[in-house]
């Protein structure tokens, strides 16, 4: 028997998932007759005959063997990260919903990206085209008649945006187009222009769904209705008067309120029996029911399901306990790790959440001691700060909470996000670490000795100079523009005040002890702040940290030196 394909949606925050969704159920209910759209748990299941209803001609004379459609309720890519079973995802099929107008954001490529990852097969719901400027409505029950009806501005405007959004796609490693244009759906992304306000655009969008379920798809949906259940749990939460409960998607055989089932825990397997399963109307209120088949949406309530996150897998025991305990754990364990002794820890609030996050952490190379579920723990902060390396004292958290002293937490609930916010930490903790190595070592600067400002001939000789390029600071060494060493400068004093450091163009007093004006030195002489090669070669080291003006005195510096010494500095 077949049963109905889930279909998740995804998409970049306010672009309108919700809406789309929301567009499908409430058009759902007005071409329905009573009965023929079941609002379930977390899940909306839509009849065929609904769907042919509200498609009309477009699905007219048209065979179709699928039984209608799950859509999945819970936001974007969480539940499809979340929506998972061994080796793959659990959905059949995914809506990416992309504002024509924003095209692909961030939060669209982590779509993209999880779609990629798990082979699954998508269409592209081009939403807000009532938005572009100029939009006038029109009486049709076809987007593209609606869209011909546009003035030649506003048709320009939506090609130019959907061949922006097209171009965007190919970047990204796959084709697109518009529906209507494809010829080949194996090779090319479907676009639907649509309006999830209007409703425009809507009954295409089913069309193309349940058209590619029926061509590509039929093989995956075939199911024995009775075989004992698998499901995946898609939300923990505590209803009033009902204690813990798991909102989860069936998507094989049946389960009945007695059955003994097996759940994925954070540590070990839990093993109870159901008590009651309950879905709900169009209005929220639940319904208590005996038993649910594949594919749907139910919640459950159970003995001893506290420790118990979104993501793990619930099969009904059948006969095998064992057996089904093994699978459960090696999927757990596929994703909950504690590999390298080495490395940052990981959280996030999902088990398809940590997956997800685990594989781009691994595609960049960056080396995890501890990842897991939930927030953040004492046992996780101890077992950050016993890093040896400061740049893995880290927690990486994906939709959770943490605080703790001696560690960095970063918290996102975009995972590319996170990754970068994470990389970025790490650039400027170095930056900020051979600032600190610069800090202690002498700076190159470049001087003049000015015309009329001897203050005092010796003992100390007291001279006024300008700063031509780099910072001059005290307790240096100066030397002359042909190498040889002039004098330790003391003290540099500006507007009478001793001074830490003058940049370049100012004018300031240097005290030098051991030299005398007019016999070692002379005004309007050029001198340079002398560095040891040891010195030289660390601030080469740097160079992305010195000033332009420094690298140029290093440079003069360096030729002064090679005079004496072709290699210095080399």
């Amino acid at each position: 028997m077949l049963r109905q394909p889930l279909v998740v949606v995804m998409g970049n925050v306010d672009h309108g998932k919700t809406k789309i969704l929301d567009c499908i159920r409430r058009t759902a209910i007005v071409e329905s007759e009573p009965g023929a759209i079941t609002q379930m748990i977390s899940s909306s299941a839509v009849s065929l005959k609904t769907i042919q209803k509200i498609c009309g001609d477009l699905l007219k004379n048209k065979n179709i063997t699928i039984p209608g459609i799950v859509f999945i309720d819970t936001p974007g890519h969480a539940a499809f990260s979340n929506m998972r079973k061994r080796g793959s995802n659990l959905a059949d099929i995914a809506i990416l919903v992309i504002n024509i107008n924003e095209g692909i954001k961030p939060q669209t490529e982590e779509c993209i990206a999880l779609l990629k990852k798990y082979k699954t097969p998508f269409v592209i719901a081009l939403n807000k085209i009532d938005l572009i400027q100029s939009w006038r409505p029109a009486q049709s029950p076809f987007v593209l008649d609606i869209i011909s009806k546009q003035s030649p501005q506003v048709q320009t405007a939506i090609e130019t945006k959907l061949y922006e959004i097209v171009g965007k796609c190919y970047d990204l490693g796959f084709q697109a187009d518009r529906f209507d244009r494809i010829d080949d759906y194996t090779k090319t992304i479907a676009m639907i222009p649509c309006s999830a306000k209007s409703g425009d655009g809507i009954p295409e969008l089913l069309m193309v769904l349940i058209g590619l379920a029926q061509k590509f798809l039929e093989q995956n949906l075939h199911t024995d209705q009775n075989a004992p259940g698998k499901a995946t749990v898609l939300e923990v939460k505590e209803e009033q008067g009902l204690g813990i409960t798991l909102d989860a998607i069936i998507y094989e055989g049946k389960i009945q309120v007695g059955d003994s089932i097996i759940i994925g825990g954070l540590y070990e397997p839990i093993v109870t029996k159901i008590k009651s399963l309950f879905l709900s109307d169009e209005k929220g209120k639940y319904i208590a029911i005996k038993e649910v088949h594949a594919a749907a949406g139910v919640k459950i309530t159970a003995v001893g399901i506290k420790e118990v996150v979104s993501g793990m897998p619930l099969f009904v025991i059948d006969k095998n306990e064992s057996e089904l305990r093994e699978k459960i754990q090696e999927e757990v364990d596929e994703v909950v790790i504690e590999t390298e002794e080495n490395g940052i820890l990981v959280k996030a609030d999902t088990l398809g959440s940590l997956e997800a996050l685990i594989s781009m952490l691994k595609e960049k190379n960056i080396p995890i001691k501890k990842a897991s579920v939930g927030n953040v723990t004492k046992k996780d902060i101890a077992a950050a700060t016993s890093s040896e390396d400061p740049y893995e004292r880290v927690i990486l958290c994906f939709n959770v909470n943490g605080v703790g002293e001696g560690v960095k937490i970063i918290s996102h609930n975009v995972i590319y996000q996170l990754i970068d916010d994470f990389e970025a930490w790490i650039a400027a903790e170095k930056k900020k670490e051979e600032q600190k190595e610069l800090l202690g070592l002498i700076r190159p600067a470049k001087i003049k000795y000015l015309r009329g400002c001897t203050f005092r001939q010796n003992n100390p000789c007291v001279i006024g100079v300008e700063v031509l390029q780099g910072t001059l600071r005290p307790d240096t060494d100066l030397i002359k523009e042909n190498g040889d060493v002039l004098a330790h400068i003391k003290t540099v004093e500006y507007e009478r005040e001793s001074v830490a450091e003058a940049e370049r163009g100012k004018q300031v007093a240097i005290s030098l002890p051991g030299v005398t004006a007019g016999r070692q030195i002379h005004e309007e002489e050029i001198y340079y702040v002398d560095i040891t090669e040891e010195t030289f070669r660390k601030l080469k080291e740097f160079k992305k940290l010195l000033t332009p003006e420094e690298i140029t005195v290093l440079k003069e510096l360096a030729e002064i030196k090679r005079k004496a010494n072709n290699f210095w500095g080399v």
